[in-house]
């Protein structure tokens, strides 16, 4: 599985004031959801799976690349390594909708591929499809229930995508209790540590109201 692929990075970057605005549109009884655009500015991910975010541009696809994967796919269309090298290049240069296309096919090959599942499933986030996302990586679990990359993404999705920070903090402490140390372990106690002082502000702030 591809780092770059992963969601995680946003848990490194103002995670704090992120999910602070969050738990202060929860508790206001606010019924918007959080808007994506933190999500896209931190991972750099649009919304649209275009290849534009945010208002810059995003890396150039590497055309000899998929034209050398693309034969390779022609050539032996069971060939999964060339499928999903195939979805890493369109990925890179963040055209998610075409990198679902090539991921699909190569879990439609290997299903029990649970690194293959996640990167599908945040490619489905990355192109607002929050649901399905959520979906996929609760199939990448059932392949793999200690898999970290996808309880981290799964705890981001359902905190950017649904607003469910209890759900999402009890994922991240699952990554902390598996794999602590590492870089998903790392990401998981900032985004938990992130969470915790949201909480503490945003009830001093009650408290001085």
């Amino acid at each position: 599985m591809r780092l770059d692929a992963v969601v995680y990075t946003v848990a490194g970057m103002a995670f704090g004031v992120i999910l602070g605005w969050v738990i202060g549109s929860q508790q206001l009884g606010r019924t918007a959801t959080v808007p994506a655009a933190p999500v896209q500015q931190q991972s750099a991910a649009p919304a649209s799976g275009s290849g534009q975010t945010g208002g810059r541009q995003a890396p150039a696809l590497d055309q000899g690349k998929v034209d050398q994967l693309t034969a390779a796919v022609n050539s032996n269309p069971k060939d999964t390594t060339s499928l999903v090298q195939l979805a890493n290049v369109y990925f890179d240069a963040e055209r998610f909708t075409d990198a679902i296309s090539w991921y699909e096919k190569a879990l439609a090959l290997d299903p029990k591929n649970a690194d293959v599942s996640t990167d599908l499933g945040v490619s489905y986030y990355y192109t607002n499809r929050t649901d399905e996302a959520l979906k996929r990586f609760e199939e990448s679990l059932k392949i793999n229930p200690k898999h970290t990359k996808t309880l981290l993404n799964k705890g981001i999705v359902l905190a950017f995508g649904k607003e469910d920070l209890k759900g999402a903090a009890a994922q991240w402490q699952k990554v902390v209790e598996l794999a602590p140390g590492t870089p998903e372990g790392e990401a998981a106690k900032r985004a938990l540590e992130g969470v915790a002082a949201a909480v503490h502000n945003n009830q001093g702030a009650q408290n001085q109201q």
